[in-house]
């Protein structure tokens, strides 16, 4: 019984081995180059994004671009009354509220780009 087992898993994995049809195989790369050409544009749009974030109220807010950049820093005047201990705690609240914004975006287009690919999520 084991010995028939065993034929029949090397049997399948022949069947895995054999290469694919040429037309498959052409198909496959031309799907794989209109994803790459979907990802390069999909790249240069995040870096055109700009996704603000901001801490106590607006006194302190944070523009980030799709890559995760920070751009620009704005505090407002009495954001600096509360003390330096203060300020850096909400530099850092609207720094991680932008950055957590940009990925929520970056990972949506993300999921746009490979929806029709099948592929299992978190792949890519």
């Amino acid at each position: 019984m084991k010995t028939q087992g065993l034929r029949r898993s090397r049997g399948a994995v022949r069947r895995l081995a054999e290469p694919m049809p040429q037309q498959n195989q052409q198909q496959m790369m031309k799907q794989l180059q209109q994803v790459q050409a979907r990802m390069a544009k999909m790249q240069e749009e995040l870096g055109e994004l700009s996704i603000t974030g901001s801490a106590g109220g607006g006194v302190v807010t944070i523009t980030v671009d799709g890559h995760q950049n920070v751009r620009a820093v704005k505090i407002e005047p009495e954001a600096l009354e509360e003390g330096a201990e203060m300020l850096s705690d909400l530099v850092l609240a609207a720094c991680n509220d932008a950055l957590e914004q940009s990925r929520q975006k970056a990972a949506a287009q993300m999921g746009q780009l490979t929806a029709g690919l099948g592929l299992p999520p978190g792949l890519i």
